[in-house]
């Protein structure tokens, strides 16, 4: 690594390796040569006068990339892809006169950067799913453990910690679904030319409209997309990459979210990310255990979030056919939105392959504002033994009163309870009041709900990455 220039994070810092080869050169301009020698091969097929020779002599280089050579031809022509073309042509003498035959820059600049989007996304959609799929182990196990809800970041009705997991994983199975579609919508450029006409291919072949539709159809196979699209400009309609974006972004919205909940719930102190043994949380604080995985998700959740006007903006000011005010901000916009969202996700997997609960401290916090909770139940309780209703109410409300005024004028506990118990009024009821402050009866159907989202909705999504879900994350910083 080079220390005396800028180096991006997303790379040198946290990005796995798989995305960022994704979107490394060696990937795009040997992804380049490889549709250059589709298209002669194509081209061939169809009854150019291309040779084998040449067609074997692009396939022996297709790796052979000489950089430097390639950087000084771009530096005098000013233009990546000839500069490119020249460099394929140097080790390719014999093919050169054919190599990008009829072609226009789009065609290895478009083709190879739906080419990269889609196997990003592939990277993509796997890592959700181990996300996932850890989420739900954690939800399973805790899907009774009764913890207290939260609405308004106020106390509220008791929810379990299982079901909380739940809200983050229906959030991020709609992104497994929005990712997917996404995925299967993209198609190949194709050859379409210089402003999408296929004027250029259609001379080549004589004004044959079938070969430049089978020209076409050949390519895109080659490329292992199911279909091109058949309207273009110069370029595929930037509102692809705004799809895509805005997938990715919602992505990030989810990913932003749970870890919020995350780092709300270490400050509670009921569950934790992950913290190892030598871990520092403060340099000055040596006691603290800061969130840093959850802080780092929400960091880069939101510069995801952010890119997805880029590609809006993009794509609201592409005139006509093309301009190429897009380039120079689609280099940095789409890797960035990729490399984010692959990084958030390795993040997640580290989080749910290690969260810690504390059942003690969620007890605790439970036993603080049940009481108040539980005078419904108490009420009802005594209507049941014969009280009156208003009556009851009254009664209580004047021992919550009490109660509320010790916690919060005096700093003590919710001693409510106590009151209840030491009052001849509710003596009725005093043998219940253990059973009618039971956590357990004041989840509802929260388990049950757990049960079955995890089976109807949960696990079918899971089933097409069976024996794929398998290796952990750690984090390198």
């Amino acid at each position: 690594m080079s220390h005396d220039r800028y180096q991006s994070p997303l790379t040198s810092r946290y990005a796995s390796a798989a995305m960022a080869a994704n979107f490394s050169d060696d990937k795009k301009f040997r992804t380049w040569r490889r549709l250059w020698i589709h298209l002669a091969r194509a081209e061939q097929q169809l009854g150019l006068a291309i040779s084998e020779a040449q067609i074997s002599e692009m396939e022996a280089h297709v790796e052979n990339i000489d950089y430097a050579a390639a950087a000084a031809h771009e530096r005098r022509l000013r233009h990546d892809v000839m500069a490119h073309i020249h460099t394929f042509a140097e080790v390719c003498p014999t093919a050169a006169p054919i190599i990008h035959l009829g072609a226009t820059s789009c065609y290895v600049g478009d083709n190879t950067d739906l080419i990269v989007l889609r196997d990003g996304l592939d990277i993509l959609i796997l890592a959700l799913a181990r996300v996932i799929d850890r989420l739900a182990a954690f939800a399973q196990e805790h899907r009774a453990l009764p913890t207290l809800g939260f609405t308004h970041y106020q106390p509220a009705q008791l929810t379990t910690v299982g079901k909380r997991a739940c809200l983050w994983l229906q959030d991020l199975l709609m992104d497994m679904r929005n990712l997917t579609r996404a995925r299967n919508d993209l198609r190949l450029r194709g050859v379409k030319g210089t402003t999408g006409t296929q004027a250029s291919f259609l001379t080549l072949f004589d004004g044959d409209h079938a070969k430049v539709e089978e020209l076409d159809r050949l390519i895109t196979v080659a490329c292992g997309f199911p279909s091109a699209y058949i309207i273009t400009g110069q370029t595929y309609s930037r509102k692809v990459d705004v799809d895509i974006l805005s997938v990715l972004g919602s992505l990030g919205a989810s990913a932003h979210k749970m870890a919020t909940d995350l780092r709300l719930l270490a400050n509670l102190k009921e569950v934790e990310e992950p913290f190892e043994r030598s871990q520092i949380g403060s340099s000055a604080m040596a006691y603290k255990r800061n969130p840093m995985r959850c802080e780092r998700c929400c960091a880069l959740a939101r510069h995801l979030m952010t890119l997805v006007a880029d590609a809006q903006q993009t794509a609201a000011v592409q005139w006509m056919e093309r301009t190429l005010d897009d380039s120079a901000n689609r280099r940095i916009s789409l890797a960035e939105a990729f490399l984010s969202a692959d990084i958030v996700l390795g993040i997640l997997q580290n989080v749910t392959e290690g969260l810690v609960v504390y059942p003690a401290v969620i007890a605790r916090r439970i036993a603080e504002e049940l009481p108040f909770m539980a005078t419904e139940n108490i009420i009802m309780a005594m209507v049941k033994a014969g009280a009156d209703r208003q009556e009851c109410h009254e009664q209580i409300r004047v021992l919550s009163q009490q109660a509320a005024a010790v916690v919060k004028q005096e700093g003590g506990r919710n001693d409510l309870i106590e009151r209840i118990a030491a009052s001849s009024y509710f003596a009725v009821i005093h043998d219940q009041l253990e059973a009618l402050l039971d956590p357990a009866t004041f989840i509802g159907r929260a388990p049950q709900q757990v049960d079955r989202f995890l089976s109807e909705e949960l696990r079918p999504a899971l089933a097409p990455f069976a024996g794929r879900l398998d290796g952990s994350v750690s984090l390198e910083v």
